[in-house]
Formats: structure tokens, C-alpha cells, sequence
């Protein structure tokens, strides 16, 4: 009898977080202070962010354990499934064999829940009041909004304006769970009011989000920490449960991945399911190749620069190196908010530089095309920022056929498209725009980027 689900039980909920700290090839790089440029000290980072979580940016320690009360919440969700996408096989008509780990399970609807629950913990912990945030598409908004609940804390969220408008659902969510939702920019922060003044129609971006968020946080005095829900090496640390699942899932289908896909943006879902598989490369002899997929109208590791560059728009946030356009970089108002980013989390771009990962980018339109046929073969209609994971793995399943041999793809389906109903109406009615990559406004952004002598 076919088998469709690899399902785990609560006991099997890793126990520890996955730091691939030790196992970096190559150094990410150094953070640095926004306005000194020199390497940042514990101090202006705990000044942002809770101690533990700043403890846990530079650990060499491999395995981090996972704290008692955030395993205990990951039960609500966790382990996730790991699905057999056998009728997508069937309707691709592929030798190849498609996994999935469906991250959609969670109550908030995606992965981002993982890292969520750690922070609003360690917030918790220290006696914070609350959070500031930024959020795209709205799924890490509603993360934090839960977390900061379940532990009692407030959660003020800045949401890149294009996404306030397209996906009003999103801020509900938000709502419901006691956050404060502002479109960004917004008239709450001095640099907000700037941008608003200069541009009333600013469609906004992640990187300006982040720097109203910043902005409050640091405006509290304390009263607040900032969380940021995808880039830093905690987040990817945190989000590392879903590949640890999905390696034990594989062992139970009795298979191994010869790809490993997920989307890429800020890259939380990618490396939370994919460094694990990179550790397999890189310490245990396996060769599986690891692909992180992106929106060609925001191509960070295809196009971008690699250097240093500053977080946020204002510069505010601390300069790493990574792959990017330009932190005044506007990307185009694409569905997948999730994914407009103008830069990477810096381990990312270290593994991308050294080859321990490819990347590929995809157009909007062949994303949505490979979302729909994923539903209609599935049932799960996934997030617009997890189709282009979907887009890719279909392209490799065909290549598969084509070349006449079998072939395991595995990928991460990060979370489920249901407050995303307005971006597929907007492709059924065909009145979703196709964007290519905007080299004139990138190199406008790159004149902008900071001088650093290291």
C-alpha cells in the first residue's frame, strides 16, 4: 500500500536547535555597529535583543538546547508532517520521487512560529514588556502576535504597506491575538513621517519596516526589544526543528534527497530546513545539493552585491555582509511579500559564495502556475513565498522525466496560502503583473552603500 504520510510523535520533537556555527566553511563575516562601523559589543546588541538570544549568535556550541516551556508550546504543532507528493508525481508523470514538509500545521499557518515562541521566551525571561516588528506578508506579524500572547507580552508589528493592503486578513490574525498592526511607513516613528512627507504612496519595504521597528525599540528605553523573524543566526538556529524532522522522516521513507529546495528571502525556512542537510554534507559524507529559490524581481544571491551593507533603510540596524541590493533598494510590489527583501541572512550568503548552495530565481507567473497545479494535485493551496520552493521542485521532477531516471526531491512548503486568496484571484483573472528584475533601481541603491575599511 502507498504511503503518503511520515508523521513523528511529540517524543520526537528535537530536543535541541541545530547551530551550524562550528560547521561554517567559511566566516560569516563580522556584525557592525551602524554608525561606528566597528564590530558591535554585547552591549548595543542587548541593547535590541534579548541576552540569550544575543548568547546565541555567537555560540560555537553545535547543539543548543531547547528550553523546557518552548518545547512544551511546540507540541501544539510540532513535529510536523512530512508528505509524499504522489499525486503531483502522477500528474507530472516523473520517475522522481517529491517530499514536502508541511510547515502550514501551525496555528498561525508557517514555519515562523519556531523562532517566534524561543524569543517572546527569552524576552519573557529577562522582564521585557514587549516586542516592536517588522512583518512582509504578514506570517511572521502573526507568530510574534501569538508568542508575545502565550507569554504575556506586548507586540507592536510595522507591516510593509503593500501587504497591509493586499492581505487584511493577516492584520486580523494579528489583532485577534492582541498585537498593534501599523502600515509601514506609518506616522508612529520620525523616520516613518519622513518617508510619508517625501512619498504619501509609499507602497514601503522590509527594510523600512525594520527601521521603524528598530527605531521604537530603541525610543523605549529599554521597555521593548526588537525581534526580527528571519536573517540572524538565532532565527535559522531556532527554525532548525523542521530539517532535524524532516532527516528522521527521510530515514522512515526509507530515501534520501538528492535536492533540497526551499524558498529564500530573508532565509529563516530555508536554512531551518535545509542546514540541517548542509551538516549532513558537510560532516557526514552526503552530497545532496541545496538549492535556495527567489523571486527574479528581488534576485538577492543571483544579482545582488556581496558585501557589507546596512539591515534597514534608515541604518539603524547593524551592517553585516551579505548578498544585496542596496538597502534603499524598493522592491516591487510582488504577492510574495515574505520574500522582498533587499538583502540575506549572512551564513546564507557565506555557504552561497563558498558553493555549499546554489540559488535560481522565478518569475511571478510560473510561480502561481506551479501553485495552482500543486493545489489541484495536493489539495494544499501553499503561500505564495512557498511556491517558488514548489515552482523549482516541479522544474527538477520534470527534468527528471525528461532525462528518464529516478531522482528524490525533497522541499519546504512553509506555510499555507489562505490569507493569500487575493494574490490567486489576481492571478485567475489574470491581472497579475510578471516583474523583471529592476537592474536600474539596484544600481541606483548600490551608490548607496556604506564605507567599510576592515
Amino acid at each position: 500500500m502507498s504511503q503518503y504520510k511520515y508523521l513523528l510523535t511529540e517524543e520526537d520533537i528535537p530536543k535541541t536547535w541545530y547551530n551550524i556555527n562550528p560547521d561554517m566553511p567559511v566566516s560569516p563575516g563580522p556584525v557592525l555597529h551602524p554608525v561606528t562601523k566597528e564590530p558591535v559589543t554585547p552591549d548595543f546588541l542587548t541593547a535590541l535583543f534579548p541576552g540569550r538570544f544575543v548568547q546565541e549568535a555567537v555560540s560555537m556550541e553545535r547543539w543548543i538546547e531547547i528550553p523546557e516551556p518552548v518545547r512544551e508550546i511546540y507540541k501544539l504543532w510540532r513535529p510536523t508532517p512530512l508528505m509524499r507528493a504522489r499525486r503531483l508525481e502522477l500528474a507530472l508523470d516523473t520517475p522522481a520521487h517529491i517530499y514536502y514538509k508541511y510547515e502550514g500545521t501551525s496555528p498561525v499557518g508557517s514555519h515562523k512560529a519556531n523562532t517566534a515562541v524561543a524569543q517572546a521566551f527569552y524576552a519573557k525571561e529577562e522582564g521585557t514588556v514587549g516586542f516592536t516588528t517588522e512583518t512582509g506578508a504578514g506570517q511572521w506579524g502573526s507568530a510574534l502576535a501569538m508568542a508575545g500572547n502565550f507569554f504575556d507580552l506586548e507586540v507592536h508589528v510595522y507591516m510593509v504597506r503593500v501587504s497591509y493592503d493586499m492581505k487584511p486578513h493577516r492584520r486580523v490574525v494579528m489583532r485577534s491575538y492582541g498585537a498593534t498592526v501599523a502600515p509601514s511607513p506609518s506616522d508612529k516613528t520620525e523616520y516613518g513621517r519622513k518617508l510619508l512627507a517625501e512619498n504619501p504612496d509609499s507602497p514601503g519595504s522590509l527594510g523600512i519596516a525594520i527601521s521603524e521597528a528598530v527605531e521604537a525599540a530603541i525610543a523605549s528605553e529599554g521597555k521593548y526589544k526588537y525581534s526580527l523573524g528571519s536573517v540572524l543566526g538565532p532565527v535559522l538556529t531556532h527554525q532548525s526543528v523542521i530539517g532535524q524532522e524532516a532527516l528522521k522522516q527521510m530515514e522512515m521513507a526509507g530515501e534520501y534527497p538528492d535536492v533540497v529546495i526551499g524558498c529564500v528571502g530573508g532565509g529563516s525556512n530555508f536554512a531551518g530546513f535545509a542546514f540541517p542537510f548542509v551538516h549532513q554534507n558537510l560532516t557526514n559524507g552526503k552530497n545532496a545539493r541545496i538549492l535556495a529559490v527567489e523571486p527574479a524581481a528581488c534576485p538577492t544571491l543571483t544579482k545582488g552585491l556581496y558585501t557589507f551593507d546596512y539591515g534597514d533603510t534608515a541604518q539603524m540596524a547593524p551592517i553585516v555582509k551579505m548578498h544585496t541590493l542596496g538597502h534603499t533598494f524598493m522592491p516591487p510590489g510582488i504577492h510574495a511579500g515574505g520574500l522582498r527583501y533587499h538583502g540575506m541572512a549572512p551564513h546564507i550568503c557565506a555557504l552561497y559564495e563558498h558553493g555549499d548552495i546554489e540559488a535560481v530565481s522565478v518569475h511571478q507567473l510560473g510561480t502561481f502556475e506551479a501553485a495552482l497545479q500543486f493545489a489541484q494535485a495536493e489539495g494544499i493551496i501553499p503561500a505564495p513565498e512557498s511556491a517558488h520552493a514548489i515552482r523549482v521542485a516541479i522544474d527538477e521532477a520534470l527534468q527528471a522525466r525528461e532525462e528518464g531516471r529516478q531522482k528524490v526531491i525533497a522541499f519546504n512548503l512553509s506555510g499555507h496560502g489562505h490569507f493569500d486568496l487575493s494574490s490567486y484571484q489576481a492571478y485567475l483573472q489574470d491581472d497579475l503583473s510578471d516583474y523583471a528584475y529592476p537592474e536600474d533601481m539596484v544600481k541606483e541603491a548600490m551608490t548607496h552603500l556604506p564605507e567599510v575599511n576592515l
